[in-house]
């Protein structure tokens, strides 16, 4: 497949840029008359290719964190750069279109299709990307092999297990070529065999296709294994490997 070029990855002065740039982001909910301040004067930034893990206790913003920097969620303040460019001050229909040739998301619910087999659900982000139909096959059969479900590409959710029904996901997420695949919890229905599979293929897919991966989770195995490690706590992110991290994050 051809990588995405959707976005430049240079400056005007020829300096490189790094693929994500967080900068300066707040997000508040306003509840019942209160504000809710999720995330504080939050900075991160990611390379390409990289690899990265967010950890942190339940309900402290880290899905929220993931779906700012995917583009589902804006910001309340500071800024969302993708190779130099505030991905917030497209137009929607830009950003639409953005988030579907360079996101790729996977959650704890794999949020498949059920009348669709697993060919089908895999195209459908193609198809939306207005893909031609047989282009749109041929990429989701060669992501679903990839995956190792070459003896399932006419299945359905239902007759597939949960280890199956999160590759499939993977796959979809994956089959537009994206810089960047996000994962919410991607391993926290599934038992620790399964688990360990589906690491294991997180892995091959950055080492194959170079795919910046950020993954927040609360499995610590899944954690460790990332290339860099974070910890969400009060709205700001710490770097665990330069930063003491005191007791137990569940």
């Amino acid at each position: 497949m051809q990588m995405n070029s959707d976005i430049r990855t240079e400056s005007l002065s020829g300096a490189s840029t790094p693929l994500i740039e967080v900068k300066n982001l707040d997000k508040d909910y306003k509840l019942e008359g209160r504000t809710i301040k999720v995330l504080h004067n939050l900075d991160f930034r990611a390379e390409a290719g990289e690899k990265i893990s967010i950890i942190g206790k339940s309900g402290v913003g880290k899905s929220t964190l993931l779906h700012v920097i995917g583009t589902l969620d804006e910001p309340t303040s500071g800024g969302v750069f993708y190779e130099g460019q505030d991905v917030f001050r497209f137009g929607e229909k830009r950003l639409a279109a953005f988030r579907n040739r360079s996101i790729g998301f996977v959650f704890q619910f794999h949020y498949l299709l059920p009348d669709f087999n697993a060919l089908e659900n895999v195209s459908m982000p193609c198809l939306i990307g207005n893909l031609k139909p047989a282009e749109a096959r041929a990429r989701a059969e060669e992501l679903l092999v990839e995956v190792g479900l070459a003896d399932r590409l006419n299945h359905r959710p239902g007759e597939l297990s949960g280890g199956e029904q999160q590759r499939v996901a993977i796959a979809r997420a994956l089959v537009m070529n994206p810089k960047v695949l996000l994962a919410d919890e991607l391993t926290g229905n599934l038992d620790r065999g399964t688990s360990h599979d589906i690491h294991e293929l997180l892995h091959r897919l950055n080492e194959k296709h170079s795919t910046t991966v950020i993954v927040v989770t609360h499995d610590q195995h899944l954690a460790d294994g990332m290339q860099k490690r974070y910890l969400l706590d009060e709205g700001r992110l710490f770097d665990r490997d330069a930063t003491p991290v005191v007791g137990e994050v569940k």
